[in-house]
C-alpha cells in the first residue's frame, strides 16, 4: 500500500519541521521520522542560534565572521542569504512562542561563542535547540494537513525517469511501506555516528545523505567534519557536549598542571575556531601525555549553574561539579559541513528532490561552521526549500566541480558491524589524517559497502543493515574526499599536507554515482 501526499519530508529536526509548516499551507504533508522528534540533532543544540540582533552587530559583520570561519570555501551568496534572512526567521520563532533568555531591558540576552567578534547568540539557557524544536513540533503536530509517521526508517528514494517521486520506509511493525509524493525534502540531519567518538545522538547515521547519493544526487564537501573540542571525556559516560558557550562565558581549557595552553598554539586562545582548538588539545595531549580539562572555578558558581542547567546535570551524573571541578574533555565528531549539494532554494541535482539542514550542503559553512549557525541554517533554508517546493519547477544550478565516481571493488568482504565502521573512521579519517591511513580505509569501506549492499538485497527490512549501510556509504564518501584533498583547511587536516593550498584546492568538489 502506498501513502499519497503532496509533499514528503524525511526528518523532523528544525529544517524539516520549519519546511512542513509552510508546505502545509499548500497541500498534504507526510513526515517520516525514525525516532521521537526530540531526538534529532536540533534537540542536542545547546549553545543557541546566531543572528545579528545586537546594537553593535550587523548582517555584514555576521557574514564576515562566517566567511572567516569557513576558511576560504564558503559560498558568499549562501552566507548572504543566511545572515540577511536569519533575523526575520528568528523573529518569526518569537511570534510563534519561542522565549529566549532576556536581559534586564527585556531584549534577548546575547551570548558569545568562539570566532564571533560580538555577542550574537540567542539562547534558552543551554537547551536552545530543544526549546525551538518544541515550538515547531507543536505547530506541526496540531496541523490537520500534516501526518507524522514515527519510528519510520526511510530505506530508499523512489525514482521514475530521473525524478524523485517519494520514498520507501520500514514502519514500526517491520513492514516495508511507500509514500508517493511529487516533491520530497531530505532533512535527516547529520552523520556523527560514523565516528566512534561523537556528540551526536544514535539516530545521526547519515541516512539522507546515503539515500540521495544512492539515487544519483551530487554530494559535496564531505571531507569537512567539525570535531567539537570539548566533549565530556569520562570512561563509561556518554560523550556529552560541553557547549562552546561555556568558553564564551569565560571557561578555560587547562592541562593537568592547571596551565592554560591553547594560546601556546593559537593566538586567539580558548575562543579560536573549533578546528583550531580541537587540534590544540590533541597537540597538548601528545606533548604532555596527560588529559586536558575545562574549568569554571574562577567564575561565579551560581551564575554558571543557572546559565547551564543541562550541562550541570550531565556533569553531576558523571561525578563532577561544573562550577568547581576540572572537567575532563577531548574532541569528538560534531557536525558535517558537507552533504547533499543544493542551490540556495534547496534544489538538489535530482528533479523534485530537495534537501535542507545538516543533511544538505548549501556552501554556507565552507570548510568549518561558525558556532551557532547550524540552527539558523536549518531555519532559513528549510523555509526557502518549502517555498520552492510549493512554487518552482526551475532546475537547480549547482556550484561544485564534478568529482570522481565511487566504484565498488570486485574483492569480497564480510558484512561489518556498526562498531567496525565507526572504529576505523575514528582511527583513519578523524581529526588528523594522512594518505597512509586514508588509502587503505577507502578500499576497506568500498569492500564493506559491496558486502552490505548484497546483504540488504536479501533482507531489505533489516533495520541494523540499513544503519550499517548508511555508515559505510557516508564513511566512504568522507574518506574518499579526505584522500582527494591534499591540503589542510578548516575541519580537514592532513599531517602529510599540513598547509592550506589556495592555488590548487580553493574549490569545492562533488561526488556522485
Amino acid at each position: 500500500m502506498s501513502i499519497v501526499a503532496d509533499f514528503l519530508v524525511i526528518g523532523s529536526g528544525i529544517a524539516g519541521l520549519r519546511a512542513a509548516i509552510s508546505l502545509a499551507e499548500a497541500g498534504r504533508v507526510v513526515i517520516l521520522t525514525k525516532a521521537d522528534p526530540r531526538e534529532s540533532n536540533t534537540g542536542y543544540a545547546q549553545g543557541g542560534i546566531a543572528a545579528a540582533f545586537g546594537s553593535d552587530d550587523s548582517p555584514e559583520l555576521h557574514a564576515k565572521d562566517t566567511l572567516a570561519a569557513g576558511d576560504g570555501l564558503c559560498l558568499p551568496e549562501a552566507v548572504d542569504v543566511l545572515v540577511r534572512e536569519g533575523p526575520r526567521y528568528v523573529r518569526e520563532l518569537m511570534d510563534w512562542g519561542a522565549t529566549f533568555d532576556a536581559d534586564q531591558s527585556g531584549q534577548p540576552a546575547l551570548g558569545r561563542e568562539a570566532a564571533h567578534t560580538v555577542r550574537r547568540v540567542l539562547h534558552v539557557r543551554d537547551a536552545t535547540g530543544r526549546s525551538i524544536g518544541q515550538v515547531l513540533w507543536h505547530m506541526v503536530s496540531t496541523h490537520p494537513q500534516v501526518r507524522v509517521y514515527g519510528d519510520a526508517l526511510a530505506l530508499s528514494l523512489s525514482m521514475r525517469d530521473g525524478q524523485c517521486v517519494g520514498a520507501t520506509f520500514l514502519d514500526r511493525d517491520g513492514r516495508v511501506e511507500g509514500v508517493s509524493a511529487p516533491r520530497t525534502l531530505i532533512a535527516t540531519g547529520g552523520a556523527g555516528q560514523v565516528y566512534r567518538e561523537t556528540t551526536n545522538p544514535p539516530i545521526a547515521t547519515g541516512d539522507g545523505i546515503a539515500m540521495a547519493f544512492e539515487a544519483g544526487a551530487r554530494v559535496t564537501d564531505l571531507e569537512f567534519i567539525q570535531f567539537h573540542p570539548t566533549a565530556l571525556n569520562v570512561a563509561g559516560a556518554p560523550r556529552f557536549l560541553l557547549s562552546e558557550a561555556l568558553r564564551g562565558e569565560g571557561a578555560w581549557l587547562v592541562n593537568q598542571q592547571g596551565d592554560r595552553f591553547v594560546q601556546r598554539y593559537e593566538p586567539a586562545g580558548d575562543l579560536a575556531s573549533r578546528d583550531l582548538v580541537a587540534r590544540a588539545i590533541v597537540r597538548e595531549v601528545n606533548r604532555t601525555g596527560a588529559p586536558v580539562f575545562l574549568t569554571m572555578a574562577h567564575l561565579d558558581a551560581e551564575y554558571i549553574r543557572n546559565r547551564f542547567p543541562t550541562i550541570t546535570q550531565a556533569c553531576r551524573r558523571a561525578g563532577f561539579d561544573i562550577a568547581t571541578d576540572r572537567i575532563p574533555v577531548s574532541p569528538a565528531a560534531h557536525y558535517v559541513m558537507g552533504g547533499v549539494e543544493t542551490d540556495l532554494c534547496g534544489r538538489t541535482s535530482i528533479d523534485d528532490l530537495f534537501a535542507a539542514g545538516e543533511a544538505a550542503c548549501t556552501g554556507v559553512h565552507g570548510a568549518n561552521r561558525l558556532a551557532s549557525n547550524s540552527l539558523l541554517e536549518g531555519l532559513v533554508f528549510g523555509a526557502r526549500a518549502a517555498e520552492t517546493m510549493k512554487a518552482s519547477t526551475v532546475k537547480a544550478t549547482l556550484t561544485a566541480e564534478p568529482g570522481g565516481i565511487v566504484t565498488t571493488p570486485l574483492s569480497s568482504a564480510s558484512v561489518p558491524s556498526a562498531s567496525d565502521v565507526r572504529d576505523v573512521m575514528w582511527r583513519d579519517a578523524g581529526l588528523v589524517r594522512s594518505r597512509n591511513g586514508l588509502a587503505p580505509l577507502v578500499d576497506q569501506l568500498a569492500a564493506w559497502r559491496a558486502a552490505v549492499s548484497k546483504a540488504r538485497s536479501a533482507t531489505p527490512g533489516d533495520r541494523e543493515l540499513r544503519r550499517v549501510a548508511s555508515l559505510v556509504t557516508v564513511g566512504l564518501l568522507i574518506a574518499r574526499a579526505a584522500l582527494r584533498r591534499e591540503e589542510s583547511r578548516g575541519g580537514h587536516f592532513r599531517e602529510d599536507f599540513p598547509q592550506r593550498d589556495d592555488i590548487h584546492w580553493q574549490r569545492r568538489i562533488a561526488d556522485r554515482l
